[in-house]
């Protein structure tokens, strides 16, 4: 009898123990990916039951006793949770715990103006174009930035962006200043005051600077020009802010466009335009702030996506008949 009663003890032993692995321990993998979205005030014991029925668990049992072992049944996160991959249960809270939330992904190229920013925002479906737009020109939020400009162009830093599925508006353009002014470092700020330039000054150097070329090993070439102009009083005459300041641009710039007067129309002012016509990337933001040292007051396009700089004139006009009146 004693010996029965051993056997069974044993053999009552063993399923606890193989059911307790299996329950806590065995990785379990949904039968298809699973995204879940845990909202603000969900209990994990309500997620815990949607979760196997989702069948990303073997049982809501296992992940509650062990947030409540752990003590963190009230420190999990909020958002997208995407479960595809067999996991424990210890794996699964810790996910939560840790807020291993699902990224969205958004990438603003250099050189984008405000315009392009918000509608590339909006077609990947992050934000309203309507509420971007009058974000963007709001300037009490603005304000609030530490920002003293009519609108955020330029200041929304081009970069790859990874956050949470769900940000709202406000968030987007807050995370994309911060990233810009992390970028401007007291160092390059010094750099650009001996310089003359303001935040808002460099910001908007280094736009037209991106926007003349994509070579950032030019770059220094291309602001040591308009800084050579700008220390003289001579026009940047730089097409892109010509560009910017007409509404509605078709895409072909005339003698008149030249000749009509704009804030943007460098070939008729004698300064920088009041703001930024793109947002810079890093490269042209130092390069407005550390120019090199030439003498150069001119370039032309190659044609290859390189410049010729000149330092006179006529070297100039030169460099205009080889690379762009005698082109084939």
């Amino acid at each position: 009898m004693r010996k029965l009663l051993l056997w069974v003890s044993l053999l009552i032993l063993t399923a606890a123990g193989f059911s307790g692995y299996w329950m806590f321990f065995s990785p379990q993998a949904p039968p298809q990916p699973v995204s879940y979205h845990i909202y603000p005030g969900e209990s994990l014991s309500q997620v815990a039951e949607d979760l196997e029925t989702a069948g990303v668990l073997r049982s809501a049992f296992a992940l509650k006793l062990l947030a409540r072992l752990h003590d963190q049944s009230g420190q999990i996160h909020v958002g997208s949770y995407r479960f595809r991959d067999a996991v424990t249960p210890r794996q699964i809270l810790g996910r939560l715990v840790n807020g291993d939330v699902e990224k969205a992904t958004l990438t603003i190229p250099e050189g984008f103006n405000l315009e392009q920013i918000i509608e590339r925002i909006a077609h990947n479906g992050f934000g309203d174009a309507e509420k971007l737009q009058r974000l963007a020109k709001d300037r009490s939020f603005i304000k609030s930035l530490n920002i003293s400009a009519d609108s955020l162009e330029g200041y929304l830093f081009p970069e790859t962006y990874l956050f949470t599925p769900g940000i709202d508006e406000t968030s987007l353009f807050t995370m994309m200043v911060k990233q810009l002014q992390r970028k401007l470092s007291p160092e390059l700020l010094k750099k650009a005051k001996k310089l003359n330039l303001d935040s808002h000054r460099l910001l908007t150097l280094a736009s037209i600077i991106e926007k003349e070329t994509g070579d950032a090993e030019e770059m220094p070439l291309i602001s040591s020009v308009f800084h050579n102009r700008l220390r003289k009083g001579i026009q940047l005459q730089t097409d892109p802010t010509v560009i910017y300041g007409i509404k509605n641009f078709s895409g072909n710039l005339t003698r008149k466009h030249l000749k009509t007067p704009t804030p943007y129309n460098t070939y008729i002012i004698r300064a920088l335009p009041p703001g930024p016509i793109a947002s810079p990337g890093l490269s042209a933001l130092q390069a407005a702030a550390a120019p090199a040292e030439t003498k150069y007051f001119y370039f032309v396009s190659r044609g290859d996506g390189s410049h010729q700089f000149s330092a006179t004139l006529k070297e100039h006009n030169r460099a205009v008949r080889k690379y762009q009146l005698n082109r084939h």
